[in-house]
């Protein structure tokens, strides 16, 4: 079915038939992302999080009315995974810090900021 990009549907991405067939729907698609069209984005914040295969993957937005976003950042799983990692290896040997770095399951690339 139809992509709603707003609640309110203020923006609403075309069927895929009619982006592949007509011109009108081509440009219809393109001037949602571009700079000098699109839609405004309203002057709120928001925080929302999907499941993600190694916890939760958070996205932070704000708005300031532009047709940009003010400032948008994400959390992946990784991050507070591995913000808990001083706490578990408290009292270990320096031998048992390789195992419990590597069951955690963190991926460098998320924590590389």
């Amino acid at each position: 079915g139809p992509v709603n990009v707003a609640p309110d549907a203020r923006a609403v991405l075309p069927d895929k038939g009619v982006v592949f067939s007509t011109i009108e729907g081509l440009i219809s698609h393109f001037e949602l992302v571009m700079s000098n069209r699109g839609f405004k984005v309203p002057c709120e914040e928001v925080y929302s999080a999907i499941e993600a295969p190694n916890g939760e993957l958070g996205f932070y937005i704000v708005g300031d009315g532009s047709p940009r976003a003010y400032r948008a950042r994400c959390r992946p799983p990784s991050f507070i995974h591995f913000a808990l990692f001083p706490h578990l290896i408290r009292g270990h040997n320096l031998s048992d810090v390789v195992a419990v770095l590597g069951s955690l399951n963190i991926i460098a690339a998320e924590l590389d900021r």
